[in-house]
């Protein structure tokens, strides 16, 4: 198998590629926001609550749709993703729409080395975890990123709905491990890239559960707030599932009624 920083380069080509992709992609809906539409959903809105006038730190922000919506409810937002092309995308998107927003390219990782001072809010949501091999790391990068009094809000797909074996049609099975293992290659593409051609299709990804992600925080410090699940998924992670109004994405009749998704609040103390 490779090494970390080969499985880490492979991604960030996938990445580069997929910057694109997503940009054109109807699932995105870059049209509707273009249009003023707001690309937060729900639960994220309900639960970050009040922005206007503080100052949030997007990790793995993409090309930076959601960091602009927060922006747009007034929040002083830097954004960050390894992607160069991501990057150059968001940033050309908040001079489209004229909201302002700060966007520097840098590896998670290399988080201290772009970005010294604190914020109020440190946010991440949706499909950033499974590309971290080390979350440890990742909660000190955040604790130290935070403000006395500020906190760090993630709202991402649940370790144990991770688990869904997307080719079995009629009953929950699981297809995937749920404990932190070596991470798993694929080449697959996926229904919400449209049938675009990749040139870089390996990736690789990383699994943690849920005690990982929580330890992760708690160990440097942090209070965890509230830790909540919900039985639907953002994207749609089985044939079966369809898009409902509120954005989010449900089994028939909660077939297989797992958690799919789960947000978390862990704040700084004062």
């Amino acid at each position: 198998m490779k090494d970390v920083e080969e499985m880490l380069s492979a991604n960030l080509r996938r990445w580069d590629e997929k910057a694109r992709a997503n940009w054109d992609s109807r699932y995105y809906d870059l049209d509707g926001f273009l249009k003023k539409k707001n690309s937060l959903l729900p639960v994220e809105l309900r639960e970050v609550g009040e922005v206007k006038g503080r100052d949030l730190l997007h990790m793995q922000c993409h090309f930076g749709m959601d960091s602009l919506s927060w922006a747009r409810k007034g929040a002083r937002v830097t954004g960050v993703d390894f992607s160069t092309e991501a990057i150059s995308l968001a940033k050309d998107l908040s001079a489209k729409i004229d909201v302002p927003a700060r966007f520097i390219r840098s590896n998670v990782y290399e988080l201290d080395k772009v970005i010294s001072e604190e914020f109020d809010i440190v946010y991440t949501s949706y499909g950033v975890l499974c590309w971290l091999p080390d979350l440890r790391k990742w909660g000190r990068l955040i604790a130290e990123r935070l403000r006395p009094g500020g906190f760090f809000y993630t709202v991402e797909g649940h370790p144990f709905g991770d688990l869904i074996d997307e080719n079995c049609l009629d009953r929950f099975q699981a297809a995937y491990p749920y404990f932190s293992g070596p991470p798993m290659r694929f080449e697959d593409d996926h229904v919400i890239d449209e049938g675009h051609e990749f040139q870089n299709k390996e990736r690789y990804e990383w699994f943690h559960p849920l005690s990982e992600i929580v330890d992760s925080l708690v160990s440097q410090g942090l209070r965890l707030e509230f830790l909540h699940e919900f039985p639907f998924c953002y994207f749609p992670m089985h044939p079966r599932m369809k898009r409902h109004g509120d954005g989010y994405w449900y089994l028939p009749d909660k077939e297989f009624n797992i958690p799919m998704l789960f947000s978390l609040k862990a704040s700084r103390p004062k």
